[in-house]
């Protein structure tokens, strides 16, 4: 059941859903845009200017929150250019009010990390005017109190723009960002948005009608008349690549008919909170489309958030916010437990046609069905504590949702069906019949915590199958079989990424038992040439160990040629990738720190 399980799981990382989307599936017909926030860079790079002294008299940012590989350099880049000058007054003055706005914030915040704290200043510049004016809202007495907090700061962003030398160089660098987003960014929105409106079979409302009430002076002393006019607004949900987001952290901002994810610019979307963002995007305007049949849901929402709220405060009252919530978190765990369901099935009928025995048969099928019940499980584990946070009715949703899989009917047609159907009494009995299952899911993960699965042990593939008896003969160090069955199993599998690397690996295996340099010469420019082959073959769902492994090889082979210049770029590569496990991160950081020290 395990390795069933592994295989699967294995397989949706690497292939994503429902497999490759097309380039030209136009992101801009669903209402997504990719597109950095030019207020945004402006507001973060003011906070990177924000530096204390220590005890020990060391100077020291204020806010540091952990960047992206990419992040990290924009960051250096930024700090190298030195955007304030500490040699005029002026600028030294600026950077001191900065540094005391964010210490002071930070005082009254002593247990929120650095990239919850920098939060609200991210709301903030969306709440201000295009640059180069950057002014405050019109209107702030609605603003939640976190943004609050943090709106005196606009005055020193404006000072900031005006003083520093970003303001030249802001076309720049938003330039950069965008194209630097777009090699990542692009493809996984593809997949995503794919995914999930595929799962929902709709499309997101990109157009919203207001009724606006107007009024007209009637002639003579009568009342003046009423009347109503409908406009149009637009809906648009933006991707907004950002170097000095956090790693790893999304955050996210809706400004009326505007949808806004901040992420770090590599960031795989496929598997991220965007996918949350993104549903809220396409649920918002049905929820609000079947307002009028909230009312059964809302009288028994009402107490079930009361009694979470007792528990949690952070917890919004407010049933309208509970039910989308819930509707997103639905969406996300059973369109994530559904594509799992897919490729187990699809892997399954596959992997049944070439087996003649009954008795592997049934236990294929047993197999299968395991691992559904371990899918179902984890699902209900998923929905009771997004239920935690508040979501209370995620489990009906998730029920709701599995007569749109079975139907394909679209969702927004269906959403009035789905709210009718609330039953109260079946609703308040939920957490108790699904006790046992989520108690499996809580025993699953643990024993999946306390044995890993190996990537490469678990994938039940000819070439994987292969590739693990090569290494017993790899480990036995009989190079000339190994190199004789990888070629082989190369004729068959001429672009599999994962040959070429064991290739190489063994060619520079040979190479350090070589004294001969003409003939180590030989075998290392065949490792090379191999690893060349790897990055070649390599597509957006190769495995980033794989390709972070291949850097470092490449780089150690240069590094021998005495090129290493060619060495530090090519171990630059495999640090961008972050420390993927089973990568080369720490081995690349040691061995450009040696070369620059040398």
């Amino acid at each position: 059941m395990f390795r069933f399980f592994s295989l699967v799981l294995v397989l949706f990382l690497a292939v994503g859903a429902f497999g490759q989307v097309p380039a030209s599936f136009d992101l801009l017909n669903y209402g997504v845009r990719i597109e950095p926030d030019k207020r945004l860079i402006v507001v973060l790079s003011a906070l990177e200017m924000a530096t204390q002294r220590n005890a020990a008299g060391v100077e020291e940012k204020v806010i540091n929150t952990p960047l992206s590989a990419r992040g990290a350099e924009f960051r250096e880049q930024l700090l190298k250019d030195q955007l304030l000058k500490d040699s005029v007054p002026q600028d030294v003055e600026l950077r001191r009010k900065i540094s005391l706005f964010v210490s002071q914030y930070k005082r009254t915040r002593p247990n929120a990390t650095d990239a919850e704290l920098i939060a609200p200043f991210m709301s903030m510049a969306y709440t201000l005017t295009p640059v180069p004016e950057l002014n405050d809202p019109v209107i702030t007495n609605d603003l939640p109190g976190p943004l609050l907090d943090v709106l005196d700061f606009a005055p020193l962003v404006r000072e900031f723009y005006r003083k520093s030398s970003i303001g030249p160089r802001l076309d720049t660098i938003a330039k950069q960002y965008q194209a630097d987003s777009d090699a990542v960014l692009r493809r996984s929105a593809r997949e995503m948005v794919s995914d999930l409106l595929g799962y929902l079979n709709t499309r997101p409302r990109l157009v919203y009608a207001e009724k606006i009430v107007t009024q007209a002076q009637k002639a003579g002393k009568g009342a003046p008349i009423q009347k109503i006019e409908t406009r149009e607004n637009e809906r648009r949900f933006f991707l907004v690549p950002e170097k000095l987001a956090a790693r790893q952290t999304i955050n996210f901002v809706n400004i009326r008919d505007d949808y806004y994810a901040i992420v770090p610019p590599d960031t795989d979307l496929s598997f991220s909170e965007v996918r949350r963002a993104f549903l809220q995007f396409v649920i918002d305007p049905l929820v609000l489309a079947n307002a009028r049949e909230l009312a059964p849901v809302r009288a028994w929402a009402k107490p079930a958030l009361d009694e979470r709220r007792k528990v949690d405060p952070s917890i919004t009252p407010d049933v309208f916010l509970a039910v989308t919530r819930s509707l997103v978190a639905a969406a996300d765990i059973k369109q994530a437990e559904y594509a799992r369901l897919r490729i187990a099935t699809d892997l399954s009928r596959e992997k049944i046609t070439t087996l003649k025995d009954d008795t592997e048969k049934r236990k294929l099928s047993e197999e299968l069905e395991a691992y559904k019940r371990s899918l179902a499980d984890e699902s209900l584990q998923r929905l009771y504590e997004d239920y935690e946070k508040g979501a209370v009715l995620s489990f009906y949703f998730a029920e709701q949702l599995k007569g749109i899989e079975d139907s394909g009917f679209d969702i927004a047609a269906s959403m009035k069906d789905m709210l009718a159907a609330f039953d109260p009494a079946k609703e308040s009995n939920r957490l108790a019949s699904t006790a046992d299952a989520r108690k499996r899911a809580l025993a699953a993960r643990e024993e999946r915590k306390n044995n890993p699965d190996d990537r490469l042990m678990t994938a039940e593939n000819p070439v994987t199958t292969k590739l693990l008896a090569i290494q017993n003969l790899i480990n036995a160090k009989d190079y000339a079989k190994a190199n004789a069955d990888l070629r082989q199993l190369l004729a068959a599998n001429p672009k599999e990424p994962r040959i070429h690397f064991n290739i190489g690996r063994v060619a520079g295996l040979e190479a350090v038992a070589i004294q001969d340099p003409e003939e180590q010469a030989k075998k290392l420019l065949a490792a090379k040439n191999a690893y060349v082959e790897v990055l070649k073959n390599a597509g957006p769902t190769t495995d980033r160990a794989l390709l972070s492994l291949t850097y470092v090889a490449l780089g150690r082979i240069y590094e021998h040629s005495n090129d290493n210049g060619s060495a530090i770029q090519l171990y630059d590569l495999a640090i961008k990738l972050e420390d993927v496990r089973g990568g080369g991160f720490k081995e690349a950081l040691d061995a450009k720190a040696r070369l620059i020290k040398q």
